[in-house]
This record gives C-alpha cells, structure tokens and sequence, in this order.
C-alpha cells in the first residue's frame, strides 16, 4: 500500500491517463489545497458565533421569566440570525463584480433560498406572523441580486482562481 502525505488526497482521474501512475488502483496523489492558514480565524469565529447562540438561548431560558417576552425576545433574536444568513453571501459580491464571474455562487443554492424564502414568507404572512414573514424578506432579495448577477455575468472561469488541473 502506497504511503500518502498529509497534504495529498486520493482521487480517481478520468480518460486516457485514469491508470497511468497505479494500474492496479486507478489512483494518484494530488496535492490537496491548503487552507491551514485561514483554518484557525475560522474556527475562532465559528466558535464565537456559537458562543453568542449558547449565551442568548441562556439569557432567555434563565432571566426572562415571562413566557410571553420569552417568546418575543427569541423571535427576534432568531429572526436576527436568520437575516444575517441571507445577507452572508454578499459578501462575495465585490468579488464576482471585480471578476466579472459568478463561479463563485451556487445558482442551486439561489433558486433553493429564493424558494424557502417566498414559501415562509407566504405562510408567515398567511399567519400574520412578523417573526416569519420578516427575516426571510432578505432571502428573497438577495437571491434575486444573485439571479441578476448570474444574468449579468457569466459563470465562467475566474481568472483571479484558476481551476486545479489534474
């Protein structure tokens, strides 16, 4: 058995050269991208975001002893993160216009958020419910900001971010 660097992975090329380094396996190391560098600023803000989650589902359950202004508060707190979800991919927005590319955004992932949004929109509004209706407003128009710039630009490849050749 073939000993892997930590930095490789294992892949199953296609075509002509799918055997080429291992006849018998079909298989051969590709250096793997390296994040390591942007992996502990991610963790930390992981674990903050879940940090602030942990602390305002305690602060409802142990210091709002009204059950209705439990419910209010909590509403709004889930309503805060639901907004701030649908407003995260626009954060590459500056990207895709610099590079005139919408590689990338999900296109599957902009027609699913346009189609949960309007669905809980619909019924938050058949309900008469803020907390519903409110924070999915925002799915619904950032997916069609995204659409408009699946529209305006091409998904094509970046130039900035070449694919990786095998």
């Amino acid at each position: 058995m073939r000993a892997l660097h930590p930095h490789h992975v294992l892949h199953r090329p296609l075509g002509p050269q799918a055997h080429a380094d291992d006849p018998e396996r079909g298989q051969c190391p590709v250096p793997a991208l390296s994040h390591h560098g942007h992996q502990r600023p991610m963790l930390l803000q992981t674990a903050t975001l879940l940090g602030v989650l942990v602390l305002g589902f305690g602060y409802f359950w142990l210091l709002v002893p009204s059950p209705e202004a439990r419910l209010q508060q909590l509403g709004l707190f889930c309503s805060t993160f639901t907004i701030s979800m649908y407003l995260s991919p626009l954060a590459d927005l500056a990207k895709v216009i610099q590079t005139k590319s919408t590689q990338r955004l999900s296109f599957s992932l902009t027609i699913a958020t346009l189609l949960t949004s309007a669905s809980w929109t619909l019924y938050g509004f058949q309900l008469r419910d803020p907390y519903i209706m409110v924070p999915n407003l925002p799915g619904i128009l950032t997916s069609f900001i995204r659409l408009w710039l699946f529209w305006k630009y091409s998904q094509g490849r970046d130039r900035n971010y070449p694919l990786l050749q095998t």
